[in-house]
């Protein structure tokens, strides 16, 4: 039985739909189409009650029939757990990742967040909104950078935690970010985005949303 993946295709939908990619496991999409209010619907709430994708149920988990999961950290992991990829068991390592998934999900994707809507989406520009969270995003991207410069991924081996951050990184023009400012960023991302996983996960749902580039 396959998991349902509710999501629609923004930085934390191709987080999961990565992830499912990278494991192999079956999946299902359901769409949550952000713009037209899917995500306040009664149905998507039971398993989602903070009105966010993406959100998933996991049709087979075991004892106790099929189990919902909401917040992106909290999928992750649940899948790192289920499938025992990208998300090691060692107490050291584990910590390791956990530290730099939480940066992310409390970090890099609100302040990235805001930077979207107040640079792209919102109908009136705030100068100061626009400077405070494009250097707020910057100062993370620096914070990566340095932490990649003896490494190839953010907690050593390939992880939930580079798969939480990659797809907030690839919307960095969106965010006030020239990426050739953090060499060792560049590097990893074009790591990432080489993985076969990961290109089969971004073309899905990638008609729906604005080109990364505009």
């Amino acid at each position: 039985m396959a998991i349902d993946l509710h999501m629609w295709p923004t930085g934390n939908g191709y987080k999961i739909l990565i992830m499912l990619e990278e494991c192999g496991l079956d999946y299902d999409i359901k769409w949550v189409n952000i713009f037209e209010g899917d995500q306040f619907k009664e149905e998507f709430l039971k398993i989602s009650p903070n009105n966010k994708m993406p959100a998933i149920v996991d049709q087979d988990p075991g004892e106790g029939g099929p189990l919902s999961v909401f917040e992106s950290g909290a999928i992750l992991q649940y899948l790192g757990r289920k499938s025992g990829k990208f998300y090691p068991s060692e107490e050291r390592d584990r910590v390791e990742v956990e530290q730099w998934l939480f940066w992310q999900v409390g970090g890099l994707g609100p302040m990235a967040g805001q930077a979207h809507h107040f640079v792209h989406y919102a109908e009136n520009k705030i100068p100061y909104a626009v400077e405070r969270f494009s250097k707020e995003t910057n100062r993370l991207y620096g914070v990566m950078n340095k932490r990649l410069a003896d490494r190839d991924f953010l907690a050593g081996d390939y992880s939930i935690a580079d798969i939480a951050a990659f797809p907030w990184v690839r919307r960095y023009a969106w965010q006030g970010v020239d990426i050739d400012d953090y060499p060792n960023v560049k590097a990893w991302y074009a790591r990432i985005e080489a993985r076969s996983a990961v290109q089969r996960a971004l073309t899905i749902g990638a008609e729906k949303m604005p080109p990364v580039d505009k």
